[in-house]
């Protein structure tokens, strides 16, 4: 009976977090109240407090379900530790691009994060996740391009911190683009070219050679 009743429990929650998902991609995060997440699921709005504190515990459990792009590629990053860095994250990045087109309900958690979630107060748990999410993901692209230059896999002379903000900002840059207009292109088709450019980027740009920085800093000098 005690495993039945836990059981019940799990799939109750599940079955909020589905309907949240929905009134969330429906009506943005800031619209979306309680009372609609109850009417939704067919629950009442105690039912939605017996599992989650407030609305912002309700989002970030349906956030829990998926990946940001950051973690993702951090979490790999920690359990990947030999071979070609570089090829890991690659492998990685193709793999969350061509999920996102593939994957409905991935997309769905993506698309209202980012086009239907206003960030507007430094204080509030889903900024700070946000926020924590892209910083240890650049933490973690740093780790992953140094232990590339351990391993000749890259330059010695790359500069690793501005090559770490390339790389996520231009995975990022990629899915949001896609996002706004995945009319344009196929994101699934065109992952794998894209993300080599990339990193064909960060291997060859002489831009990012640290030789090049020293260059333009007596320039200016």
């Amino acid at each position: 009976m005690v495993r039945r009743t836990k059981e019940e429990a799990l799939e109750t929650r599940n079955h909020l977090l589905d309907a949240a998902e929905e009134v969330f991609y429906r009506d943005g995060f800031a619209r979306t109240s309680l009372d609609a997440v109850a009417e939704a699921a067919g629950v009442t709005r105690g039912a939605i407090y017996w599992h989650f504190k407030n609305k912002s515990d309700l989002f970030n459990a349906m956030c829990d379900r998926v990946h940001l792009p950051m973690e993702q590629l951090a979490e790999s990053v920690n359990q990947e530790t030999t071979g070609d860095p570089l090829d890991h994250m690659r492998k990685v990045a193709v793999f969350f691009l061509q999920e996102c087109e593939h994957n409905p309900h991935f997309r769905k958690i993506i698309e209202i994060l980012w086009k239907k979630t206003e960030f507007v107060d430094p204080s509030d748990a889903i900024y700070i996740r946000q926020h924590e999410a892209a910083m240890s993901g650049r933490e973690h692209i740093t780790k992953s391009l140094s232990r590339a230059v351990e391993t000749k896999h890259l330059s010695p002379d790359t500069d690793i911190r501005l090559a770490a903000l390339l790389l996520q900002a231009s995975i990022e840059g990629i899915l949001q683009n896609w996002l706004l207009a995945p009319e344009y292109f196929s994101l699934a088709e065109e992952a794998e070219r894209l993300v080599d450019a990339c990193f064909d980027t960060i291997r060859n740009a002489s831009s990012l050679k640290m030789a090049g920085k020293q260059a333009k800093e007596e320039e200016k000098g």
